[in-house]
């Protein structure tokens, strides 16, 4: 039996580990989130879905202060993230996954895993280059250790981009949408890992468009749209029975029937 890739104490199980309390963000006039209230508990898969523009990745980008937002409170693992706190806070909790993969193409697979566990967590060689063959082997790509980005498919730069966010150990992953940039073919090779990491105690938060990924991992779904949040629900509760008329009208522009 697999050992997992982490784990939540017991007394820990289903508190709150991402907490946003009335956040809103500005880019000049443009009122991009309002009023965001939202909480993630240790361990839970969320899904965000929603229009392009409807403040989804902004959200996301609010919980490592990538965007600092213009009011409201943002709290990590019970510590309320600010300006000042912010890099050792999410340097200590949380990694990214972004559209883009962001591998340095002039380092080797490999040292493009290690590099942070040696700089930001003062992993030795050793250990780092452990942990890097580790997630290398938790996304497939064992054999890819010693190439260089540019010589891997998308798909599979994706996925080394969350072996990399996986060599952080960090307590949650942010995914922003990270199939945008892939072609149709390499999309499900990227979402087979997410739903392999899915299945361990890893909080995960997910601005996606795949609707069959949010049906298939999500414990709870959302849906944004001009910067609010306008409905929210298990898959089941979420797909089958929306109550919004923004979501339906959404659900059924994008969902087959």
């Amino acid at each position: 039996m697999e050992a997992p890739l982490f784990c939540i104490s017991r007394e820990k199980e289903g508190t709150a580990m991402i907490k946003l309390e009335n956040v809103n963000k500005y880019f000049g006039d443009l009122h991009v989130l309002r009023d965001v209230n939202l909480e993630v508990k240790e361990g839970e898969k969320l899904v965000i879905i929603g229009p392009s523009g409807s403040g989804k990745s902004t959200t996301v980008r609010c919980m490592n202060f990538l965007e600092e937002p213009n009011s409201g409170h943002v709290y990590i693992d019970g510590e309320e993230l600010t300006h000042r706190n912010k890099t050792q806070l999410v340097r200590r909790t949380t990694s990214m996954v972004f559209q883009q993969f962001n591998l340095y193409p002039h380092m080797t697979v490999l040292k493009n895993l290690v590099l942070a566990p040696m700089k930001l967590h003062h992993k030795s060689r050793e250990e780092a280059e452990e942990l890097a063959y580790h997630y290398l082997d938790v996304v497939g790509l064992r054999e890819k250790a010693h190439v260089y980005p540019t010589t891997l498919s998308g798909g599979q730069q994706q996925r080394i981009a969350i072996a990399r966010a996986l060599c952080m150990q960090s307590k949650i992953i942010l995914f922003d949408e990270p199939t945008s940039a892939l072609d149709p073919e390499t999309i499900q090779e990227v979402l087979d890992v997410m739903i392999k990491l899915a299945k361990e105690n890893i909080t995960m938060v997910v601005v996606t468009h795949e609707m069959g990924f949010a049906r298939q991992v999500a414990d709870r779904v959302i849906f944004m749209a001009d910067g609010q949040i306008l409905e929210e629900g298990t898959p089941d509760q979420f797909f089958e029975n929306p109550q919004n008329e923004r979501l339906k009208t959404f659900l059924g522009k994008i969902i087959r029937k």
